[in-house]
């Protein structure tokens, strides 16, 4: 298992080349598995279910990614997370459903060791927290694709974007709440902590 860092934003489509690489050798077994933990540039993604509508202002470069799930934002303070496993080795049978509920796991407990009680929400994509208002905002997002069942996109998780850019776009085509970052909740946790937290529950949920 490799554990990948980047501490300068990586241009998506240099990221998704690299990606297609790890997956491939992966699969032929000449590469390991990889955590690739990095920011990018300001951007939008398009999720194989996203919806015209939902772009409301392409003020930054949108890029088709072919994950599952619709628009959604990345730049520089969040922390994505593209997961490349191989599910035939890792699952006695290759279920996506499972995958997907680890992944949202891993995101819950690394963000526990921050006091962020991240939650999953019935129908809505990705992990949400409660607002001191009585409202409620994701704080991270999830969009993966499988090809011959080994993953690879991922997650991100908000540590401290620019909340402005998410209105651009519907992101992950949900209305009716919002987006928030830990620094917004008042939690100041940098890149580096962050990926501590998430490496040190990876092994306990994929296994």
């Amino acid at each position: 298992m490799q554990w990948l860092h980047a501490f300068e934003p990586v241009p998506y489509l240099d990221a998704v080349s690299e990606m297609d690489r790890i997956v491939a050798g992966v699969r032929e077994g000449t590469e390991d598995e990889a955590v690739w933990l990095l920011e990018h540039p300001p951007l939008y993604t398009a999720g194989t279910s996203a919806k015209t509508e939902d772009l409301v202002d392409a003020r930054f470069p949108v890029f088709e990614s072919g994950r599952g799930g619709q628009y959604t934002y990345h730049g520089p303070g969040q922390r994505v997370g593209y997961v490349i496993l191989d599910l035939n080795k890792r699952q006695q049978v290759p279920d996506i459903k499972k995958y997907v509920w680890q992944l949202e796991e891993w995101i819950i407990r690394s963000l526990a060791e921050f006091d962020v009680s991240g939650a999953r929400r019935a129908g809505r994509v990705g992990i949400w927290v409660d607002l001191e208002n009585g409202q409620e905002a994701k704080i991270a997002a999830l969009g993966v694709r499988v090809r011959h069942w080994v993953t690879f996109h991922g997650v991100s998780i908000n540590v401290d974007p620019d909340l402005s850019h998410f209105s651009g776009i519907v992101p992950c085509g949900i209305k009716d709440h919002g987006v928030t970052s830990l620094a917004a909740l008042g939690r100041k946790v940098s890149m580096q902590e962050l990926d501590i937290a998430l490496k040190r529950h990876f092994s306990g949920i994929f296994f």
